[in-house]
């Protein structure tokens, strides 16, 4: 399917019947698969022959999605997980041990922010937070000699802030890591960080791409473009026998094409269980299937409302990626020309308080904790997603206490924009 638009990869690839098959994807709703000998089944387990044994591994269901995500993004291997925390800890994880070193942008999700500074610290795992729009300079003063990996999102959640994927990657291929990018907002619809020197991409499935709320669910994604071998003394996880697995240097076995995802999740998998279940791939697909068509109705609806918004006295600033006055507005032109997204972020002059009141006054829009859906809904990060973090990281990240995240749905815009007014009106 490389050859086709990404629309037709949206609905066709991943999965290709053959004389006879369901024309869906099946849904293999098995643990276990049968196999005629024990010889058979053990060159599974030797990594000799591809195949199935156990779904907590891998599942066909699971493959089938897996592969359509990969090529929408264009990477060479991918495999799905149960959420796209799940998935972040992978990736990072993958390839960071026990006193290892991350640089990450500080204007990330706030359960990844914590997943990263907090749960990953207690495993021996340090970090250090640069600013998405930091100089050239100060990202590579952030780097140690035990730094393994650069972390960002493409349009952060839910401070909107757009990552300079090219800055990131170069950084970070100059000091010989890969740069992991959550790229959950734009999806590859819109933004393909591959194309721009990412070398792994995540995703939470659980938002655009499932898009209805159904299904919660992660993706990795490895581009297969980073040379593990190359710097072979910093992951020694890739480029050294493993003996928790017959003594297998994935690197070497898998190349850089299939060795990321090979270790994530013959390895990681199998001791940690993350799965997504078969059910939930085949909602996935099903949201993956009209995906293109949905983001561009979220991005008029996103645009629509941020306009209006913007031109509101209750409202002290706006930040969505294609308003003309925001501060990423150029960058994120340069990687998201047809639009980022349908999430807005806006703050309102009473704080905390009148975020409350406008909320709860809200019609149509749900009070959610949910965001790149369906439906229309809205949160006060500071008081939900991101209240385990104090004044000072909140302010870092860009989210003040009368900050309220809007997911524009797929309604019709006008009746958001009348929505809004009354609930502005109620303050």
């Amino acid at each position: 399917m490389s050859n086709y638009k990404i629309n037709t990869k949206c609905v066709q690839s991943g999965y290709t019947p053959k004389n006879g098959e369901p024309r869906q994807i099946p849904i293999i709703q098995s643990t276990t698969f049968k196999y005629d000998t024990s010889e058979d089944m053990g060159k599974l387990f030797d990594l000799e022959a591809s195949g199935y044994f156990y779904t907590r591994l891998q599942n066909p269901t699971n493959d089938y999605v897996a592969a359509k995500i990969a090529e929408l993004e264009g990477g060479t291997a991918a495999m799905l997980t149960s959420s796209g925390q799940a998935a972040n800890f992978f990736a990072l994880f993958n390839i960071c041990n026990c006193g290892d070193h991350i640089v990450s942008s500080s204007s990330i999700y706030g359960g990844t922010f914590n997943l990263i500074s907090v749960t990953m610290a207690k495993m021996g795992i340090d970090v250090t937070f640069v600013a998405p729009d930091c100089s050239e300079e100060e990202l590579n003063n952030a780097f140690k000699e035990n730094t393994k990996a650069v972390f960002g999102e493409t349009v952060a959640n839910p401070a909107l802030t757009v990552l300079d994927i090219e800055k990131f990657a170069s950084a970070a291929h100059a000091h010989g890591v890969p740069l992991i990018v959550d790229n959950t907002f734009p999806t590859p619809v819109n933004c393909r960080p591959i194309e721009w020197g990412a070398d792994i991409v995540t995703h939470s499935t659980t938002k655009y791409m499932d898009g209805h709320g159904a299904a919660v669910g992660g993706a990795i994604v490895d581009s297969g473009n980073f040379d593990w071998m190359k710097y072979a003394d910093k992951f020694p996880g890739l480029c050294t026998p493993d003996d928790s697995y017959h003594g297998i240097t994935y690197a070497e076995k898998f190349g850089k094409e299939g060795a990321f995802i090979t270790k994530c999740t013959a390895q990681l998998m199998r001791d940690l269980g993350c799965i997504q279940s078969p059910q939930h791939a085949f909602i996935l697909n099903l949201g993956l299937e009209s995906l293109h068509v949905r983001m561009a109705r979220h991005i008029e609806n996103g645009q629509a409302v941020a306009e209006f918004l913007e031109s509101c006295p209750e409202v002290s600033y706006v930040v969505y990626p294609g308003l003309k006055s925001g501060k990423f507005y150029d960058i994120a032109q340069k990687y998201m020309p047809n639009g980022s997204c349908g999430v807005v972020s806006f703050e309102l002059k009473g704080g905390r308080e009148a975020a409350e009141k406008f909320m709860k006054n809200l019609k149509l829009a749900a009070i959610e904790t949910h965001v790149a859906d369906a439906r229309t809904c809205c949160l006060n990060p500071a008081t939900s997603t991101h209240r385990q973090m104090n004044d000072e990281q909140l302010k870092e990240a860009g989210v003040p206490a009368g900050l309220v995240r809007m997911s524009c749905g797929l309604e019709d815009k006008e009746d958001l924009i009348n929505d809004l007014k009354q609930a502005l009106a109620a303050i």
